[in-house]
């Protein structure tokens, strides 16, 4: 399969069928779809702009990052309706259905709310396209109006980050009648959340009291990618210039968890860029948390995906390839998993006793060597037993990262003695 050729489209959800039909029942497990919906689309790097986390696809390594930027979005918008969707999928046929109606849905979305994008519904000769058709058209054309992957991540974490709202309105817009008031609305929504996004960028910008050189790249880099109208930029520079306090932002949530979350990670990234957190900084983004009606461990949390996200693909993520940044970063994230190992020590401890592979491996490395495919398996069942800290259920854990060395260093230092003296 090639993203970049005609059929690209039907062959993705041929190859994906199964795994797009499991998140129909994953949501079951959520307290909330947008807690599913989060965790499917913050490990793939769209929600910062990149396209790090692809599916095992058999030829990808031949895909430039638009092709693989293609494939995210489009599996984040079919995400979101399967995981939105209120009634049960009980077989092939139900399945079907809700794909066929959820392209219909990509295609009247993007040519209602997204004009620029228009794209007839017949072909030249009269005959009508099939729903398939004008999906997999008008993601063509909406990858094409993204910025140039340059390998540097904040250009494109502030050009294509934006390709987010496309998914949040989309959630919206699956469940109302598409006439022209509901797309006027739609339109209005796209362009105050776009608005916003600046509001988030000065006020984070202005945290310290001093604009950072980075910083004013970063509002450059997003106004250019941002269509906002010419006074809509006029203003968003004044604010930016002058700054503006977290209390009269007056952003758009519609109590929408998930947007509140990639506000507040906006907002965090902004602060990262010139690579490093100062005191005032920190209290900038407490009292962004507050406004959103967040606690501080959804801050927290926050810093961990983050975190987490930046160690995982450090390789791929060329601009922050500096050693003394990594380790700072790779420092703060040891630090917040090992507070939250320390107080989760008991669960932790339940669920190695669980596991008798685990349990068998450590009772071996307790009077012996291992050799390293078992170290290896020593360190997949811990990440598996991680993954059951509630913190998780959101969060994804950087795998590769989490060598066995790291989580020796995260884990309470009397684990493996307490978990094998029972």
């Amino acid at each position: 399969m090639k993203p970049s050729e005609k059929g690209w489209l039907k062959e993705y959800l041929e190859f994906r069928k199964d795994l797009l039909g499991e998140l129909t029942s994953e949501k079951r497990k959520s307290t909330h779809p947008e807690h599913s919906l989060y965790r499917v689309i913050q490990p793939t790097g769209l929600m910062y702009g990149h396209a790090v986390e692809v599916l095992d696809f058999p030829d990808q390594k031949n895909w430039d990052e638009k092709d693989k930027m293609k494939l995210l979005l489009a599996e984040s918008l079919i995400s979101s309706s399967l995981l939105f969707h209120d009634k049960p999928i009980s077989s092939p046929e139900d399945l079907s259905q809700l794909m066929a109606k959820t392209l219909d849905s990509i295609a009247n979305f993007y040519n209602n709310v997204f004009p620029e994008l228009a794209t007839p519904s017949k072909t030249f000769f009269g005959k009508r396209k099939t729903g398939l058709e004008l999906a997999e058209k008008i993601l063509d054309k909406r990858i094409e109006k993204t910025v140039e992957f340059s390998g540097n991540f904040w250009t494109q974490f502030f050009h294509n980050s934006l390709l987010f709202l496309d998914i949040f309105i989309f959630g919206q817009w699956i469940h109302t009648n598409a006439d022209r008031i509901v797309s006027d609305f739609f339109k209005y929504e796209r362009e105050e959340l776009r608005f916003s996004v600046v509001k988030i960028i000065a006020a984070a910008a202005h945290a310290n009291q001093k604009i950072e050189f980075e910083e004013r790249k970063l509002l450059d880099f997003f106004l250019q990618s941002a269509g906002l109208p010419p006074e809509k930029k006029k203003e968003a520079i004044e604010i930016f210039e002058r700054g503006i306090e977290v209390e009269v932002i007056n952003l758009p949530t519609n109590n929408s968890w998930l947007l509140k979350k990639y506000f507040l990670e906006m907002a965090i990234l902004t602060i990262w860029s010139d690579k490093k957190v100062e005191e005032k900084e920190n209290k900038f983004l407490t009292r962004l948390c507050k406004y959103l009606d967040f606690k501080d461990e959804d801050l927290e949390n926050s810093m961990i995906a983050i975190e987490g996200f930046v160690l995982e693909h450090w390789e791929e993520l060329g601009y922050l390839q500096n050693k003394q940044d990594y380790n700072e970063v790779s420092e703060r994230f040891i630090r917040r998993l090992t507070k939250l190992a320390e107080s989760n020590k008991n669960r932790i401890i339940g669920e190695v006793r669980e596991s008798k592979k685990l349990m068998e491996l450590l009772r071996k490395a307790k009077v012996g060597e291992l050799t390293e495919e078992e170290k290896s398996q020593i360190q997949k069942l811990m990440v598996t037993v991680l993954k059951t800290i509630p913190t998780f259920v959101i969060i994804s854990l950087p795998q590769r990262y989490l060598t066995l060395p790291v989580l020796m260093k995260i884990l309470p230092s009397n684990l493996f003695s307490e978990s094998l003296d029972h």
